[in-house]
């Protein structure tokens, strides 16, 4: 089942430089609080080291209902894998472990948070991490190698 709703913003064909599109769980689309399978939609930003902004809202018509069984009639989960492919990072406060391989699979790299905290403050973590030296597996995700930055001074992980 697609999502029942997208929507896109629409902008003139202006680009942000040097952006990376990231995925937001988001029960209320203000703040990081769901999780993967229960999620009822994904906000989608692009962002760069020093702007980021909106560019999709997801919604869901049922989420998962986290029963930890496996439903091969009812997959709700492929279409919230396909809905954010192209975006680089997932950000989430669970996801298992199955989900997590498949998101991986899309090329997306999943990161857990331990409590909700607001979508600005998650964006601001991305521009700073944006602003030094990215640790790996966002390097990888922007498609740089450690060559590609002077500083290796911010090497810290994401998630918390």
């Amino acid at each position: 089942m697609p999502p029942i709703r997208r929507l896109r913003l629409i902008e003139p064909e202006q680009k942000m430089t040097n952006a990376l599109k990231i995925a937001i769980a988001t029960n209320d689309m203000e703040t990081l609080n769901a999780h993967f399978g229960s999620a009822r939609n994904f906000a989608i930003y692009e962002v760069n080291a020093t702007e980021a902004r909106f560019v999709e809202a997801l919604t869901f018509a049922e989420p998962t209902a986290q029963t930890a069984r496996h439903d091969d009639e009812t997959d709700r989960i492929a279409p919230k894998v396909a809905a954010i492919e192209g975006c680089a990072l997932l950000f989430v406060l669970a996801i298992g472990g199955p989900s997590a391989a498949r998101v991986v699979r899309a090329g997306v790299h999943p990161i857990k948070r331990k409590d909700p905290e607001p979508i600005a403050a998650v964006l601001g973590q991305v521009r700073e991490m944006l602003q030094g030296t990215p640790p790996p597996f966002l390097r990888k995700a922007l498609g740089r190698g450690s060559s590609d930055f002077m500083d290796d001074d911010h090497s810290e992980e994401m998630s918390q």
